[in-house]
């Protein structure tokens, strides 16, 4: 029998803990842990993106997640080697919760081996081409008539530049940036951009500052169509697919802001009855 659609991350996590999705988490050991804090400053740009990403190896996936700076410290990788999933997914600290339960379920299903993935490849370049067309892929998944009113939560500037080519208006909500490049305001109350929106692209960052499942409860009481794009946490948010989540831009490590050469990205749309 298949798993019920989760409710919740909340949700989502218990029933791995209890082996509903098949191998326990406790068989999945993690062999490597990485602390990354890295910037960007796209050509012409005035704003640099600072990130910080937690990255956790088992077996032959990476589990990711991005979070903001202080959150987590570069100590816990010291110890975090040889612990098994489970114990992870269970850690205090938001980031490793998330970063383990998409490492587990990777393991189980990795993208590049997912009947349901459409495999984009992203060309070789600079970050600017590569964010580009990483962002065509991304809007590629909205279904808008030209006018739309799309919520961005999360803001790149060539994410907003991507909306707008599809006729999109977009809504801006970040907690870190206030202006786009052209000048558009930026509000850090999603709710605000969630009340106009017609449709919504959220990062998967939500997943870790705790907005995800407020996101998700607005676009199905609404039957607003929620695109998700992901590095962090691309295979939790793909347990959501058709619940509460319409498509999915998942990009698993290595990103594509850490390469100069050609990388996929795998995206995804619900199945419907």
């Amino acid at each position: 029998m298949p798993s019920p659609p989760p409710r919740s991350t909340a949700s989502l996590r218990q029933a791995v803990l209890d082996g509903v999705y098949g191998q326990p988490p406790a068989d999945f050991t993690v062999t490597s842990a990485f602390w990354l804090h890295h910037t960007t400053r796209l050509a012409g740009s005035q704003v640099t993106y600072r990130n910080h990403y937690l990255l956790l190896r088992s077996g032959n996936v990476f589990g990711a997640c991005s979070f903001e700076a202080g959150d987590l410290g570069p100590d816990f990788c010291a110890d975090a080697s040889g612990h098994t999933l489970d114990q992870l997914i269970r850690h205090e600290k938001p980031a490793v919760g998330v970063a383990a339960l998409d490492a587990y379920l990777a393991r189980l299903q990795p993208h590049s081996a997912h009947p349901g993935a459409d495999t984009v490849t992203l060309p070789a370049g600079t970050p600017d081409t590569r964010a580009r067309a990483r962002d065509a892929a991304v809007t590629g998944l909205l279904d808008i008539p030209e006018g739309a009113k799309v919520a961005l939560i999360g803001v790149v500037n060539p994410l907003v530049a991507a909306i707008r080519d599809r006729g999109g208006v977009p809504l801006l909500c970040d907690y870190n940036l206030r202006t786009t490049n052209w000048g558009d305001p930026v509000t850090d109350d999603m709710h605000q951009v969630l009340a106009e929106a017609d449709a919504v692209i959220a990062t998967g960052m939500t997943l870790v500052n705790g907005s995800f499942d407020d996101i998700l409860d607005h676009c199905r009481k609404h039957g607003t169509p929620l695109t998700v794009y992901a590095q962090s946490g691309s295979a939790v948010a793909r347990a959501f697919l058709g619940a509460g989540v319409s498509a999915l831009s998942a990009e698993p490590f290595p990103f594509s802001q850490f390469s100069a050469d050609a990388t996929a990205l795998y995206r995804y749309r619900a199945v419907t009855p």
